[in-house]
């Protein structure tokens, strides 16, 4: 198999993997667009904790929440 094969069905390959990865997130809706999953992904691959990641993504929103509270009081 050649190279460029290779590379061709390892990228058919994470996309597929990315597309499930998606529809489970709508399913557990999660409000994870294919960009931030994919960031996710990407830095539970290097390492960060999954767990971790969650209660950040998890206090990003409460912080937004209270923003746009804040917002819609003035």
């Amino acid at each position: 198999m050649s190279g460029i094969s290779r590379d061709a069905d390892r990228i058919s390959s994470a996309q597929q993997t990315l597309d499930i990865l998606h529809e489970m997130s709508q399913l557990l809706n999660t409000q994870l667009d294919k960009e931030t999953l994919t960031t996710c992904v990407r830095m539970i691959e290097s390492g960060v904790n999954p767990e971790a990641l969650a209660a950040v993504i998890q206090e990003l929103r409460r912080e937004n929440g209270r923003l746009q509270q804040d917002a819609n009081a003035r």
